[in-house]
């Protein structure tokens, strides 16, 4: 086992990543920037070590010198957390070419599952379904508009190397075609620094449904069931939870067996997530994967009573899974709100500033993840979530109420934030009803229908 981790990463995932070495009595060093000289999971960790100024490019993207930070604490492992260098195959190959063990998939993995166009290529050799398109990325207008006329519009133009619904164009019709084509390359390559965009087919009101897997160093892979992932604002996720209201045994024990298929096929190890798009019919499709822990991870946490972060470490390690697919058992439900420093009232924007006043929830079945506390300033250099509530419950009832109550007794003050909408969200007909889609909340704002504060 490790004797130290540096965790190549801040706020609360920093955080979750060193309640799970203290419980494996491993030290951990955190690095951080100038801005976050004061945040909690500088004063958690065992070692903190300052990589930089403010802004990431400079700190928390600076690979030489969170690598000096590590050779100068005498860390043996990386934990890159999700976000920032998680899925960076060079940062993975350079942990390694210096000694140090990086806790997730292997560089190869990454690079391959990390290219969007090549990943659908390799998983439908694999023997997966994938949503019809191009074969790889598109390389002239002649073999787009060939590719749209057979696959018959809507179309969805995505960047290869993408995420967060940049670089990604919905085409209604020809005549929008060639304009969204050069938009996303531009785009694509304005985010990632490479302009490949591949085309596919537009699922009309699909759901965004992902497959937690994990796999050790010896070709043993698990799935830890399913994650509801479709509430999503401008493709970025707000809420999840598990299992999926519209999931059952059977067709989650065939997504479960594609999933493990998919990672047996890369010969995957570690944690790694399996996301598919599910149409009306409830076919579904392989999207991607994400080759790193998922910010909404304890949703599967909870639901199935195992620690994502320590398995990530044991199996980086080089243990052995050490169970098997039938000792996998889910029980009760769980949902996750992400909280954010924005305005809903205000075209969600950030709302960056000091924290007057904060309060967390708690009671049978509430987790509170995150890195705030009273007097702590929001700065506006980082993602605007800065918390994250996970409520449990027997049922997916109680676990609705019981997020509402955690929400109405959750303080913060000197900021805005998206607590409401999450209300909103959880007391929506069509939510209870489990009735949504990755359109719901574009949909349901274009209606005004937002509960005001």
């Amino acid at each position: 086992m490790f004797q130290k981790i540096l965790i190549a990463n801040r706020g609360e995932i920093a955080i979750r990543i060193i309640r799970a070495c203290r419980e494996l009595n491993i030290a951990s060093v955190a690095i951080y920037s100038e801005a976050d000289r004061n945040s909690l999971h500088v004063k958690y960790a065992d070692e903190a070590i300052c990589v930089g100024p403010a802004h990431s490019n400079r700190s928390y993207l600076d690979i030489p010198n969170i690598l000096s930070a590590a050779v100068i604490s005498g860390a043996d492992a990386i934990h890159p957390g999700y976000g920032y260098l998680s899925e960076r195959a060079d940062f993975a190959e350079i942990c390694e070419s210096h000694g140090l063990t990086f806790i997730g998939p292997t560089a190869d993995q990454i690079e391959k599952m990390g290219n969007k166009s090549l990943a659908k290529k390799t998983m439908a050799a694999a023997g997966l379904p994938v949503i019809p398109g191009s074969d790889g990325p598109v390389t002239s207008v002649d073999e787009l508009v060939m590719i749209a006329d057979e696959i018959g519009y809507p179309v969805i133009i995505k960047a290869s190397a993408g995420g967060g619904g940049k670089g990604m164009r919905l085409v209604h019709n020809h005549a929008q075609l060639v304009q969204a084509f050069q938009l996303a390359q531009a785009e694509a390559e304005a985010s990632f620094g490479n302009a490949d965009v591949y085309l596919e087919k537009f699922i009309e009101n699909p759901r965004h449904i992902e497959v937690q897997i994990l796999a050790d160093n010896y070709g043993n892979v698990v799935h830890l069931g399913e994650r509801e992932c479709s509430l999503q604002r401008r493709h970025q996720k707000i809420l999840e939870e598990s299992p999926s209201p519209i999931v059952d045994e059977k067709l989650r024990k065939k997504m479960g067996a594609m999933a493990v298929k998919g990672a047996k096929h890369v010969d995957y190890r570690n944690a790694g997530t399996i996301e598919f798009l599910v149409d009306e019919e409830s076919n579904f499709y392989f999207m991607e994967m994400n080759t790193r822990i998922q910010v909404e991870h304890p949703v599967t946490e909870a639901v199935y009573g195992i620690d994502l972060i320590k398995e990530q470490i044991r199996l980086a390690a080089g243990d052995e899974l050490g169970y098997e697919q039938k000792d996998i058992i889910a029980y009760g439900h769980a949902i996750e709100c992400r909280i954010n420093a924005e305005d809903p009232e205000n075209g969600f924007l950030p709302s960056p500033g000091m924290i007057t006043k904060f309060h967390a929830p708690g009671g049978l079945g509430v987790r509170w993840d995150s890195f705030v506390y009273s007097g702590q300033e929001i700065t506006p250099f980082y993602d605007s979530m800065f918390g994250k509530l996970i409520c449990w419950g027997i049922d997916r009832n109680e676990a609705i109420e019981r997020s509402i109550g955690a929400l109405e007794e959750l303080e913060i003050e000197g900021i805005k934030t998206n607590k409401e909408f999450h209300l909103w969200i959880l007391q929506h007909d069509e939510f209870r009803r489990g009735n949504y889609s990755t359109n719901f909340i574009e949909r349901e704002i274009a209606k005004q229908k937002i509960v005001k504060k």
